[in-house]
Formats: C-alpha cells, structure tokens, sequence
C-alpha cells in the first residue's frame, strides 16, 4: 500500500503525519521549504487544553515550561481604567497554551526525525495531481522534478493552498475582517502570568482595544486593534504604541523593554466549499480562515488533523471506507462553519460601535465576557464543537443516558484504571486507533484490579468489549461528570463520545461502534443506491458537500486530475466498501462469546500501491 502524501509541512501537516505514524500508517510530507521554519516570537499560537495535549502526545514533548511556552495564570478584562471581568485558571478551568509557532513546529520536526514511517522532501513544491481509482499520483518541483505515488493526499499547505487549487475547491469568505499591529516583547507588567484584554484604553491614541498575553520567559505578545482600512503602521508608530501602552498600565512611567519582533496581522474568514474530492483532502489553513475575536485558526487545524488520522488510518489498513472518509468533511466543516457564523454574527456589533443589545443583554458587560470567551476557549466562539449531528452518530436507543458530555462532544480527561492496572488520564489512551470503552464504578480505585476484573458486570462487559467490531480497550474510571455508577461511555480514537449507555448493554455497544466506524451509514448507503440502481449495488459515490450544493464531491475530480466519474476509493466498476465478511450483520446479544470483525475486505481486496 502506498503512504499517505502530506502538502506542507506546519504545524497540522507535521501533526497530521505524527499521528498517522501512530496509527502505523507511512507518509511523505512535500515540504515547499528548506526544512527550517523561520524564527518569529510575533507569530504565536493559543492552543485549548485537548489540542495543547495532542500534539505534546504526538511531539513527546511538554510545553509550557520558562523555554518553550506559557499557562497563563489567569485573564482580565477592562473597559478604559474598570476591571470588568476576571477570571483564575486552575486543575478544573485549565488555562490556554500560548507558545511561539517556530517553536511548536520544531518540537514536531524533532519528533518526526525519529519517526520511521515518515519521510520528509524538503523544496518539494506541488505543481500537478492526477487522480485513479486506487490512488494518487503527485508532481513536485525543486532541484529535483519528482513523481510521487501515494494512496491518500491531504493538503495543509496553507491559505494559498495549490492542492485546493488542483482540485478546483472555490474558497469564498471575507477579507481583512480585523487588522492587528503586533510586538512581542520582554518586560515585566503589573500582573505577572495574566492574559489581558484592555477595551477603550484612557491614554491618548489608545485604540479601540489592546491585548497582551504571556508568553515564556517574561515575554509578552501584544496586540492593537486597527481600523479595517487605510492606517499604515510604521515602525516609529508602532513603537510609540508601544511606550504609550506599557507606561499607561505600569503608572505613566514606561518601563526597560527588549522588542522581540513586529508585524501585522490581518485577520480573514473563508471557507472552502468542499475538503474532500475523491482521495484528496484539505486541512487547515487550506480549508478554512479564522481569528477574529479570540478565534484560533490553527488549534482548528489541529482538531483536522486528528480528526482525520484516524480514518485514512482504517480505510488505508482496512480497505475502502467511503462513508467514514466522508464523515471528516460532514463534522469538521460544520464545526467550523458554526464558528465563522457565530462571529459573524457578532462582529458588527462589536466593531460598528452599536452595541450588542441585538445580541448580548447587558451591552458592556456581556460584550467583554463574549470576547474573553473566544480567547480563553469558552462559549460559542471558543469552546470545542460537538459532532452532534455527524454521521457517524448512533441511532438513539431507551439504553442511552445522559451526563455531562453531548453526544458527539470531546471526552472529560478523568482519571481511569488501564488493562494492566496502572492510573492514567483518559486522554493518554487516545489516538492509538483503539475505541475506548469506559465503565464508571465507583469504588474500584480502593481495590486492585485482579480483585473486581473477575466481579459484577465486569465479566460481561469484557466479553462485551472483545466482540465488538474493532479493537477497543476497557477501561474503568471511579467517576465522570454527570454520570451514574455502571454507566458505560463509547469513545471515538480522537476522544469524542459516541454514545453512553445505562449499564453493559452489549447489543447497543456493538451497534454504536459500527456506527462510530461508519459501518452502518456504509449499509445505509448502499441500501440507497441498490434501490436507486435497480439492484445492481454500485458505490453511489461521496457527498463531499456539507454546505448543501448540488453535485456529488467525489463523483469527479476537479482541477487536472484522472479518472473522472469514477468511484472514489475502489477499483473501477466494483462498490467501494462493499465485500464486509460474512459476520457483517451480527451484532452479539450478550457478553458471551466474540465476532468476527465485519467490514475488513479479505487482502485481495485491498487496493495495491
């Protein structure tokens, strides 16, 4: 089989191969560069907790140390010389990483340096891309005119992406939605470790709004508000900037800095209209534009990558899986696209000096409290989106109950017991291609696991967990947020939760995790298209389509890509998907006994390389 092919080699795409290694899968990163990521303090990242964690697991590295990035100890808000909201970080509220890019990509580099399945083309630039029905094949240019064939490509190379561009993906949006002057400096201010977000500053030429955030090492990342149009910053203006804002916060007296780095930050939204065409994805930057209002792009990015890791991972190992290789652009698009309206939706309020009445009660107050909560991670603009409505999503079933998690939402890190009886946090278990099982039982912590693995509904549940149709690891946590003792969660290899069930239910567990795999929109799909095609069964294609255009993704390839019109993901003329074993349609209707594991295509079924 040949290895996935990476466009770009940031943040997302060195994540996005990291991951991939981890699920056993080779890749190439077309790295356009020398390999080396210029030095700027000014070009930073707020990353929440799970993604902050994600790439520390992949990278083996920890952030957030005197040298590599900062936790902030807690946010303020002001409005001229008002504290307007406060707010302290702590083990139940965990605060933002906020780490310089180079640094973060670096981390990745090294970490893939060591890494086998992963092989890096440095000045590699991506000119052409040709589509078949069992792969791909990639033209770069450099020094050396390159032919590359791989099963899967996905392009993270950025808001120029030429992979977007071979595929013919339109990129609509808006412009220059904010621009921000900004210095990362050195100095000390009045509150060491707090994030600060000044609205209306009382100084003269204070600005509409200034921020500054901590970074390691006394460092500091700060932001002016400018007019959308029309102020050029010059280098004598920013540092006026600069002595105005630290004397007005230290006094009227400006203290000793060193100024690191400059720039200005032009903030845009775009969407693409498709991130899946035939074996062809995008990720981050190439597919969508954010940041306005606390909003981050690349911790979006991120949540692509291991979002999508998982899946090419099954379909690469497992053969063609159309309908979960879908899912990617059905949940990830949405969330995004949800985020992009909802600061839409506020922005004219914010920055047309109206007022939110329209959206917010409490005008002031609640403006600064919508703001802070698109820095911090929190509320509509910040918090982590829930795939409620992906496709993978069970049918619901009396046997669900509800806790703290939606369906669909990103998994509490508790504390659970592992198969050998270590104590490790939930989220150390994820990304190993592996469902995650869950049982919540309290009081098990007091006693050693030999002693309860055999009592209860242990059992049951184990036998359970072992037919289900994929690998999936058992594990016992003595609480999660809003659930009941023997309260059974389902979680996805990228910590979101499937579904959670009131006690071992083994039919309903069998039945999500087909769903959570994509197995049962795959019998859905092909249920469709028998009766569209008069039984004859063929792969109707993928949507590829989250935003309602008409047409069919997958159906053709845009841009200067082969093969159009034929089946995305497996040879020519043959369903995609469509040889599942003979154990396929039995579910298990009690603990007892195994199954073999439906949907795996024998290896001569399995796309070649």
């Amino acid at each position: 089989m040949d290895p996935v092919i990476v466009v770009g080699a940031g943040p997302v795409g060195l994540t996005l191969a990291l991951a991939l290694a981890r699920h056993s899968v080779p890749t190439v990163i077309l790295d356009e560069g020398p390999g080396k990521d210029e030095q700027r303090p000014a070009r930073t990242a707020v990353l929440r907790e799970d993604t902050a964690e994600l790439v520390e697991r992949l990278a083996g590295h920890s952030f957030g140390d005197a040298d590599t990035g900062a936790r902030w100890t807690g946010w303020r808000s002001m409005r001229r010389k008002q504290v307007t909201r406060e707010l302290t970080f702590s083990d139940e509220l965990p605060s933002p990483l906020h780490v310089p890019q180079h640094v973060l990509t670096g981390a990745l580099r090294a970490a893939i340096a060591e890494e086998r399945l992963v092989k890096i083309a440095v000045e590699s630039k991506l000119d052409a891309l040709e589509q078949d029905a069992s792969g791909l094949t990639a033209h770069t240019r450099g020094p050396k005119d390159t032919w590359w064939r791989g099963s899967y490509l996905v392009g993270c190379d950025g808001p120029r992406s030429t992979v977007r561009k071979l595929l013919d993906v339109r990129f609509p949006g808006r412009t220059a939605v904010e621009r921000h002057a900004v210095a990362t400096l050195r100095t000390e201010l009045p509150w060491p470790g707090e994030a600060l977000l000044h609205r209306s500053p009382p100084w003269r030429d204070g600005g509409a709004e200034v921020t500054a955030r901590p970074l390691a090492d006394d460092g500091w990342r700060i932001d002016w508000l400018l007019p959308p149009r029309g102020e050029l910053v010059t280098p004598d203006a920013l540092v006026a900037r600069i002595r105005e804002t630290l004397a007005g916060w230290c006094g009227g007296a400006t203290p000793s800095y060193e100024l690191l780095d400059t720039g200005v930050h032009t903030v845009h939204h775009r969407l693409a209209r498709r991130w899946r065409v035939g074996r062809a994805f995008l990720a981050g930057d190439a597919a969508h534009l954010l940041g306005a209002l606390g909003t981050q792009g690349l911790d979006e990015g991120l949540r692509d990558a291991d979002n999508l890791a998982w899946k090419l991972a099954l379909a690469w190992h497992h053969g063609p899986r159309p309908a979960l290789l879908d899912s990617y652009q059905a949940e990830r698009r949405a969330v995004v696209a949800a985020r992009l309206r909802a600061a839409d939706q506020v922005l004219p309020g914010l920055r047309g000096g109206k007022g939110l009445r329209a959206y917010v009660p409490g005008a002031a107050r609640g403006q600064d409290t919508l703001l802070m909560n698109g820095h911090v991670g929190n509320g509509q603009l910040g918090a982590p989106g829930a795939y409620a409505d992906s496709p993978l999503a069970p049918e619901s079933s009396d046997s669900v109950v509800a806790v703290d998690t939606a369906q669909g939402g990103p998994v509490t890190d508790v504390g659970v017991t592992a198969p050998d009886g270590s104590f490790v946090r939930l989220r150390d278990r994820l990304g190993r291609g592996r469902l995650l099982v869950v049982l919540v039982a309290p009081g098990t912590v007091v006693w050693e696991r030999r002693h309860w693995m055999t009592a209860g509904v242990m059992p049951r549940l184990a036998a359970a967990v072992t037919a289900l149709p994929h690998p999936a690891e058992l594990l016992v946590a003595e609480a999660y947020p809003g659930a009941a003792a023997h309260t059974v969660l389902l979680v996805r290899p990228d910590g979101h939760l499937v579904t959670t069930l009131g006690g071992v239910r083994p039919a309903e567990l069998y039945a999500a995790a087909e769903a959570a795999l994509g197995m049962a929109a795959e019998g859905r799909r092909r249920a469709r298209a028998t009766g569209a095609d008069g039984g004859r069964g063929t792969d109707d294609a993928s949507t590829g389509s989250a935003d309602g255009a008409s047409g069919s993704a997958d159906s053709t390839s845009g841009g200067p890509v082969g093969a159009p019109g034929s089946p995305p993901d497996g040879p020519s003329g043959k369903a995609a998907g469509s040889t599942p074993n003979k154990a396929a349609s039995t579910a298990p209707t009690s603990g007892n006994g195994g199954a073999e594991a439906p949907g795996v295509p024998p290896g001569n079924d399995r796309p070649t390389g």
